[in-house]
This record gives structure tokens, sequence and C-alpha cells, in this order.
């Protein structure tokens, strides 16, 4: 991707470093699962690495995983896999999508889509 100046933007960090060269988290995540960022002590900051730290400040308005890796740019394999190290570490939240006799929950897909638009 191009950036204004005519050079390419770099991603944020290199994508398969930071996930030890895994490319599937240890447990499924929908492209549409919230994130929230998990309240976190002021003294554990220091202990972030970079990437956590990013998604920490996305996070504090709830995104999905799909806005994460978007907005991080870096492909969704990756951004699923930090994420789900961050839930097991207590960093983040999952609000997952709750389905009623197999139909979308209307409002969860209204945050998806305005979420989208922002982008």
């Amino acid at each position: 991707m191009l950036g204004g100046d005519g050079t390419e933007d770099e991603p944020l960090f290199r994508p398969y470093a930071v996930t030890g060269g895994r490319a599937e988290p240890s447990y499924h995540l929908a492209m549409e699962t919230l994130v929230s960022s998990a309240p976190i002590m002021s003294d554990d900051l220091s202990l972030l690495t970079p990437e956590q730290e990013a998604i920490i400040v996305l996070c504090h308005s709830v995104r999905s995983v799909a806005e994460i890796s978007a907005l991080l740019r870096v492909p969704l394999g990756v951004a699923r896999v930090l994420i789900a190290d961050m839930a097991d570490e207590g960093l983040v939240r999952l609000h997952l999508p709750r389905l009623n006799q197999g139909q979308p929950d209307h409002n969860l897909l209204e945050r998806v889509l305005s979420g989208l638009r922002r982008l």
C-alpha cells in the first residue's frame, strides 16, 4: 500500500515475527468477534509488547477482530493469534456473538457495519 508521499507504508510490526510463526490462534475467533480492553494497572503497561499496547489502545472502543486487523495492517490470522493470546492473559475481553435460533444478532451486525464504515 502506498502512502501519501509515494513510499510504501510499513505495517506497525512484522506480522509473523510477533506470533512466533503461528498462523492459528489457540481457539477460533470469528472476524466479527468484538474485543475490548480489560482494565490494566499502570505498572503492567510497561510489560506490554508494542503490539499488545497498540491493540489495548485500539480496543478502548469496542472493535471487531476484522477492524483490528485492518487498523494494524496485519493479516487476519496474525490479528487472531495476538488477540487470542491477549485474551488468555486477561489483557482483552472477547464478546462472542450470540445467535438466536440460527439468526444473527442484528445489534451486533449494526455495530460491525458502523465500525467498518468508520474505516
